[in-house]
């Protein structure tokens, strides 16, 4: 009894110490301009970055098995998106899959904007348009944050 409610505590502490993680990384109220709010409904641009993140496991025979996934979703009258941040067991070498994937290609474009950064076992996606502030906001933060 006494080593399950040990494997519980260690459990929920550390999934506690990795949100707190990815506080550090997802954009507080204050840091997104006043025309956009935060809603729970997905604002992914292409349908690839949503199926993505809603099934992660799917491509896990070639990216690697994800340990923790979030999303914010971002919306304003002009504009739409979303970051998604991602943890993986090991760390992530999957870039050119992951380019062909989001993109189908090696470069994003107007249809498929997404971008995308690589630090380690952690893997941010952009899902917003390519002139988005908040795109830039978080790439800022996040270049802080993962030095």
């Amino acid at each position: 009894m006494k080593n399950i409610i040990l494997f519980l505590f260690l459990l929920f502490t550390s999934a506690n110490l990795f949100a707190q993680d990815f506080d550090k990384l997802k954009l507080k109220e204050e840091q997104i301009p006043k025309d956009y709010s935060l809603t729970e409904k997905s604002k992914c641009i292409s349908i690839q970055a949503c199926t993505f993140y809603k099934n992660p496991d799917m491509y896990a025979a070639f990216i690697g098995k994800v340990k923790h996934k979030e999303i914010q979703n971002f919306e304003n009258k002009k504009d739409a998106g979303s970051i998604m941040y991602f943890e993986f067991e090991n760390d992530f070498q999957m870039q050119g899959f992951l380019e062909g994937l989001l993109w189908g290609g090696k470069k994003s474009s107007p249809e498929h904007p997404e971008e995308f950064f690589v630090s380690k076992n952690i893997l941010i996606i952009w899902s917003l348009s390519q002139k988005s502030p908040l795109k830039e906001i978080s790439k800022t933060k996040i270049e802080l944050e993962l030095k």
